[in-house]
């Protein structure tokens, strides 16, 4: 198996470093990326992790049988390890990762505590004999999901603007609503534009910030 198809799939299950999109099967990607010994890919198997158990693609049976050599099988449960310490770490809810968790050993939920020590002070991560950077995994985790959050942020600013535009056009005529966004914008008005605002599009307004209709107009809706 070739590497670049390995991080093409990756991408696909949200740990961006290309930018293909392909949706593979998510088990197979995340036993891939285990046996790649890539420590980069490593870093980023808590978020494709997250990612596919979100969307109920992970199943760990399944990720573990893929791992056809012996020696592979305990990257697998530490990366899985680890990968829990991290939701701990930034506080993060997953009712799938909940319920993991506590199907685990005492000896693993105790690894998951050790993970969990390292990545509060920084120190080495013990990876089955294989070392990775508590803050590089920290910086590669938290970026992705500030990244997930701008999308989120931008996708309800959208919506947003979709229900304001929709909603003055229940109201405003398209001239009117221009010079409405114009007002508010503290753009300057022609003197036909200030003429026609006052004139058609202030009386709207001051009928919309009159509080009795706006609860009159609620009582309407309950």
């Amino acid at each position: 198996m070739k590497n670049s198809d390995l991080l093409k799939r990756v991408n696909a299950l949200g740990f961006s470093l290309f930018g293909a999109e392909e949706d593979k099967n998510a088990n197979l990607t995340l036993a891939d990326m285990v046996r790649s010994h890539d420590l980069r890919l490593w870093e980023g198997f808590p978020v494709v992790l997250a990612n596919s158990a979100e969307k109920g693609l992970f199943n760990y049976d399944k990720v573990n049988w893929y791992l056809r050599k012996p020696f592979d099988k305990p990257y697998l449960l530490s990366l899985v390890d680890l990968s829990l310490a991290l939701y701990k770490f930034f506080n993060l809810k997953f009712s799938w990762a909940d319920e993991f968790y506590y199907s685990l050993s005492v000896a693993r939920r105790r690894k998951v505590a050790v993970f969990l020590e390292k990545l509060k002070s920084d120190g080495e991560l013990d990876v089955a004999g294989s070392e990775l950077s508590a803050q590089r995994l920290k910086t590669v985790f938290n970026n992705y999901f500030s990244q997930a959050q701008n999308k989120l942020n931008e996708l309800l600013s959208v919506k947003d603007e979709l229900g304001l535009e929709y909603s003055l056009s229940q109201v405003f005529s398209p001239k009117q609503k221009e010079l409405f966004l114009k007002k508010l914008k503290r753009e300057k008005l022609t003197k036909t534009e200030k003429e026609y605002f006052s004139r058609a599009v202030k009386k709207k307004v001051l009928a919309l910030a009159n509080p009795e209709l706006h609860r009159l107009s609620q009582k309407l809706l309950d």
